[in-house]
């Protein structure tokens, strides 16, 4: 993701991120998309993401605050295993690709980063979380493109994968024209309190 200096504000979300070889796999099961619909704003694949929590606009003071908290929940929480699983559309104008594993496990980790962003004194809309990994969105004038290359997507089932970091992501959406960007401003390994923990239990008898 791009590295740039930090404006005074920053619009600022909480994500995991699939791995490489899940994002390869669909990237594979998209060749007939890409080619078909090139009017669609495609996402790059460095930035597929499935949000957590979107915080919106906040001020760059608040950062550190939320890297010192986010930091403990992640070494201290489990990692969801998921997978990409199939596709579907938003109001015929954005194209995802759905999520499927251990669904319980990612609205836990949701809800307690929501919980936590809370806890620090930072106001946002609390959207209900659906899960999804956003792939492309489409013009105005466009009205057929998004739900047909969702129907392609149909048939996709991806391989499981466990979820490794937690992400806070700062995003360049609403500043101006021109593509979407997403940067990391920082990211966790998630559990790792919680292997730590295992691999220092004392071995039974």
């Amino acid at each position: 993701m791009d590295d740039h200096p930090e404006p005074s504000t920053l619009r600022v979300f909480v994500a995991l991120a699939p791995p490489d070889d899940a994002k390869d796999e669909l990237a594979r099961a998209l060749r007939p998309a890409y080619a078909g619909y090139p009017r669609l704003r495609w996402n790059r694949i460095e930035d597929w993401h499935i949000t957590l929590a979107f915080l919106g606009e906040l001020p760059s003071t608040a950062v550190p605050l939320l890297r010192s908290a986010l930091a403990g929940l992640a070494a201290s929480h489990p990692a969801p295993r998921l997978a990409l699983r199939g596709g579907g559309q938003f109001d015929e104008r954005l194209l995802w690709s759905g999520i499927d594993g251990d669904l319980e496990g990612l609205h836990l980790l949701a809800e307690d980063v929501r919980e936590l962003v809370r806890s620090c004194g930072i106001a946002f809309r609390d959207r209900p979380l659906r899960p999804h990994l956003t792939l492309a969105r489409a013009r105005r004038d466009d009205a057929t493109s998004v739900p047909q290359a969702a129907a392609g997507l149909s048939g996709f089932v991806g391989r499981a994968w466990q979820a490794e970091r937690l992400h806070l992501v700062g995003s360049n959406i609403g500043r101006g024209p021109g593509p979407i960007r997403y940067r990391d401003i920082e990211s966790w390994r998630l559990g790792a309190a919680v292997r730590a923990g295992r691999d220092s239990a004392p071995a039974g008898p």
